[in-house]
């Protein structure tokens, strides 16, 4: 019959799938109607901030007004100006600012891949790395990252399944 109190053992995360799981959860926090993007921002190892896509701080989001792109058809990476959301790389950017933390030399997990606005600040906050599992339909952020020397990595969305011992 086997041991009763012998545990099932799981695979181990490796740090990538770790760091974009998390990603996943932070997504969770999203108001957008449209896409819960998460990103977390890592170096060492450690958390340094996360964000996740939705309207500014104090102000209504479209969970409670509508979705004013889809309300206007604006496809997916297009017109940025017209949503109210701040993305998620911004989110976890400005959390840095505000806690004085530098993200110089980090890395950025996010459940999509940037668009060239995101992009751009990452590249002058000097992250040295953007890994993801997601598509952005507009690729001129990869163009970006690859001339300022910004490595960009596509890996496998994980389980979002949590695997516990018990």
């Amino acid at each position: 019959m086997g041991d009763p109190f012998r545990r099932k053992v799981h695979p181990r995360l490796s740090w990538d799938e770790y760091f974009l799981k998390i990603a996943m959860l932070v997504a969770e926090r999203s108001t957008c109607r449209r896409h819960h993007i998460g990103a977390v921002i890592v170096r060492d190892r450690q958390i340094l901030t996360t964000g996740y896509n939705g309207a500014a701080a104090g102000v209504k989001d479209c969970l409670e007004l509508g979705c004013l792109r889809d309300e206007l058809d604006i496809p997916s990476g297009e017109r940025h100006e017209i949503c109210r959301a701040i993305h998620a790389e911004q989110n976890a950017i400005i959390q840095a600012g505000l806690h004085g933390i530098s993200i110089e030399g980090a890395t950025i997990y996010c459940t999509h891949s940037p668009c060239i606005l995101c992009a751009k600040m990452l590249v002058n906050a000097r992250v040295k790395k953007f890994m993801t599992y997601g598509d952005y339909p507009d690729k001129a952020a990869l163009e970006l990252f690859k001339e300022a020397g910004v490595e960009f990595a596509k890996g496998r969305k994980p389980d979002p399944k949590i695997s516990t011992l018990d």
